[in-house]
């Protein structure tokens, strides 16, 4: 399992906060042949009856090494790949609009 970004727990606190529930710390995407993915935070909110609930998948990132653009092209890279995998495996996640 990684480590935790230094920023983890006041994402987390700031979610729960805003009224979402941490169902995954971390969310686990299971690949073939045993792989893992971990996506820092699961969260849900339910927004009423007729509407279902709301369900996010969080990725921490503070930019803290020696490098901003490395780490942005780290970022980006990630979200990439998690946002194919989220679409595939967990498609009740929220998907970023224009990112279909």
């Amino acid at each position: 399992m990684p480590a935790k970004d230094i920023y983890h727990e006041t994402v987390r606190n700031a979610l729960i906060k805003d009224g979402w529930t941490i169902t995954h710390d971390p969310l686990r995407i299971r690949l073939a042949r045993g792989k893992n993915l971990f996506v820092d935070l699961g969260a849900e909110r339910l927004l009423g009856a007729e509407r279902g609930s709301e369900k996010i998948a969080v990725e921490v990132k503070s930019f803290v090494g020696a490098s901003d653009m490395r780490g942005l092209e780290e970022a980006v890279g990630q979200f990439v790949l998690y946002l194919s995998l989220l679409k595939r495996y967990y498609p009740e996640y929220y998907v970023v609009p224009g990112c279909n």
